[in-house]
Parts: C-alpha cells; sequence; structure tokens
C-alpha cells in the first residue's frame, strides 16, 4: 500500500487499536504529563462538584491536599464538615463556570466591589452572602458577622494563590446568573437559596466557548502574576448538569454545555504553558466506559468510575512507585472512602429542592 500521513502513526491514534481493540479498564486516553506531583506539592483545588473527589482522593493518599482555609480553632471536625471547611482548599463552594472564578480573584484583590451585598432568608431574614449562599449552612446573625467571614475567606484565598505549587480546576457549566446592575455572577439563582427572584434585578446568561476561554485564562494570568511557577490541572466534569433554564430538552443542554467547555478546555491549553489537561470526561464518557461509570441516576459517576479516573490521575502525575503506595492507602478504609464519597457537595441540587 501506498504511503499516506496516517501509515506510521502509534496505536493510540486509531479508534480501533486503542478503543475497540483494548477491555475497557485498559482504556487509557491521557498519554503523558507535562509535569508530576511531588508528595509536598500543594495541591490546591476548585470548580465544580467532580473536584471535591480529586480532593478526597489527594487527602486519603499521602500527598499534600493544600486547606487553606481551616476552620477556627476549637471547632469539631464534624462542625467542621457541616460547614463546608473541607469541600475545597477555601471555602467558596462550587465555581461552576469561570466567569464566576475569574471574578471571586478580582474580588479577593479588590479589582471588584459588587453592589450587591447581601440577601436575607426567606424564613427567617438571616443574612446570606450571595456568592456562596450555601457555605454557612446556619446562615449569618448580623451582616458583620458576614462581612468579617468574606474578609477572612478572601485573605485566605489570596494565601492560596500565592502559595500553591499545583492548582486542579474543573469546568462545570456556562448557565449562570448575574446581577444586571454590573454583571456580578452569582453561584446558584436568587431565590434557590436565598435572595429573591426579580427579573429587573437579575438576569440569565449562558456561556460560549470564547468567553469560558477569555474568562480562565483572565483569572490564569492574575494568579501567575503572584505565582509565577504554579502548575494547573484542567478538567472538564463528567457529571450531568441538574437543570437548565434554556427552552430546550435537559439533554441538548447537557451536551452543549459539555462541548463547550470540552472545546475551551482544549483552546486553554494550547494557549498557556503548564496547563494541563486531565481527560477524566473523555475516559467517562467514552461509548465502552459510560454505562458502567455512572450511577442509577444517570448524572453522577459511580465508585467505580471514580476509582480509574483517579488511577488514571496518579498513573500519570505522579511517580510511579509512590502511586503505587497510594492505591495501598485508598484501600486501607472502604467504609471512610465510601462516605467521603457521599459527601461531596453539588451546590446546584438546591435547584431542585427550591
Amino acid at each position: 500500500m501506498a504511503d499516506n500521513p496516517y501509515s506510521s502513526l502509534p496505536d493510540h491514534r486509531f479508534w480501533r487499536k486503542a478503543v475497540t481493540g483494548l477491555p475497557p479498564f485498559a482504556i487509557d486516553p491521557l498519554l503523558s504529563a507535562p509535569f508530576k506531583i511531588a508528595r509536598e506539592d500543594r495541591v490546591a483545588t476548585a470548580g465544580s462538584c467532580f473536584a471535591q473527589e480529586i480532593a478526597h482522593r489527594l487527602q486519603t493518599s499521602g500527598y499534600t491536599y493544600y486547606l487553606a482555609e481551616k476552620p477556627p480553632q476549637g471547632m469539631s471536625a464534624e462542625e467542621a464538615l457541616r460547614r463546608n471547611y473541607s469541600m475545597y482548599s477555601c471555602r467558596y463552594g462550587n465555581i461552576y463556570t469561570t466567569a464566576q472564578f475569574r471574578q471571586l480573584i478580582e474580588r479577593a484583590y479588590g479589582d471588584f466591589k459588587p453592589t450587591l451585598d447581601f440577601w436575607n432568608r426567606p424564613e427567617d431574614g438571616r443574612f446570606v452572602d450571595p456568592f456562596r449562599p450555601r457555605i454557612e449552612p446556619d446562615a449569618y446573625e448580623t451582616l458583620e458577622e458576614m462581612h468579617a467571614d468574606r474578609e477572612s475567606h478572601f485573605a485566605a484565598v489570596r494565601h492560596m494563590f500565592e502559595t500553591m505549587d499545583v492548582f486542579v480546576f474543573t469546568f462545570g457549566h456556562t448557565e449562570t446568573w448575574r446581577h444586571k446592575a454590573d454583571g456580578a455572577i452569582l453561584q446558584l439563582a436568587p431565590g434557590v437559596a436565598g435572595g429573591v427572584w426579580d427579573e429587573n434585578v437579575y438576569e440569565f446568561y449562558n456561556m460560549t466557548v470564547s468567553e469560558v476561554v477569555r474568562d480562565f485564562l483572565a483569572a490564569v494570568d492574575r494568579i501567575r502574576a503572584v505565582n509565577p511557577k504554579v502548575r494547573i490541572v484542567l478538567s472538564v466534569s463528567p457529571v450531568g448538569i441538574i437543570a437548565t433554564y434554556e427552552d430546550r430538552h435537559v439533554i441538548v443542554s447537557n451536551t452543549a454545555v459539555k462541548s463547550i467547555l470540552r472545546a475551551a478546555a482544549d483552546e486553554v491549553v494550547r494557549a498557556r504553558p503548564n496547563i494541563a489537561y486531565f481527560p477524566s470526561y473523555d475516559l467517562v464518557n467514552v461509548s465502552p466506559n459510560a454505562g458502567r461509570f455512572y450511577r442509577e441516576d444517570t448524572r453522577r459517576i459511580n465508585s467505580h468510575g471514580i476509582d480509574r479516573t483517579m488511577k488514571m490521575f496518579f498513573d500519570h502525575f505522579t511517580d510511579r512507585a509512590r502511586e503505587q503506595e497510594a492505591v495501598r492507602a485508598l484501600k486501607v478504609d472502604v467504609a471512610a472512602e465510601a462516605e467521603a464519597n457521599a459527601r461531596v457537595v453539588c451546590d446546584e441540587e438546591a435547584i431542585e429542592s427550591a
């Protein structure tokens, strides 16, 4: 046969050889990582709820999960968990969109102060932070208490950005809600976990690929201005969206959302050095795995899917010998691991109960 551009390509470039010809457990779409994570590297996480899975595994595998915003001294572990001190490296809750992430950085460094300051809970009038409305389950008794907690949170966010070694961020959504007065991005729609829905005050917005890329690159550049050596691992959440505000079927919206985020991730990795794409979304959704890796609700990922994606993470982003040790550590307490997985908090689930 005549030579052609595909003649000498390796097996992983061909679907028949890299997917059809392999058992599902052997499929690995990540060829190599541009950097390794050492045990002493401070690894911070943020993004959608799937990023919590990575955080849980880092905490139980002997690597340095960076908890930059710690609970007050004397608070019990149970109370700290209830008040979301270990959900991510800082107490920002789920960060679903890159616009929300960019504004978090701008707010933390004083570059943006939204005109929207607080919400009140309808049932008791207690104060709620509109930008992380479920972070304090009992809400705040006074506005001063909320402001003090917000400033403490911002200080922790700044410290995390300036001192972390590796940052893992998971793209989760494109649909968002914003305050019309100045475009301040909300975590959840008003009325879901505080506030009052008013179409004259708030608006729905759905981000495009270029906007997702623009906001994340702006965030990366802002972080690297204070921490030039940080390495970034970027992924797209395989967890399906819980609802859509677009006038179309949720399946259509979910496909659009994940396609936009996946395309944006590809552009981001090409645009900046030391940003690695972690293909958790790709592994979970490839046809041999999709039916095996989702829970009965067909939206969230089951323990087998989490195990497989995290094995891929440790295989490529850590030293091989240490990875084997980490895997053994993961198997020490199955019950504890199951409890940790059950604790994953997706703030958008409040939409169904609001």
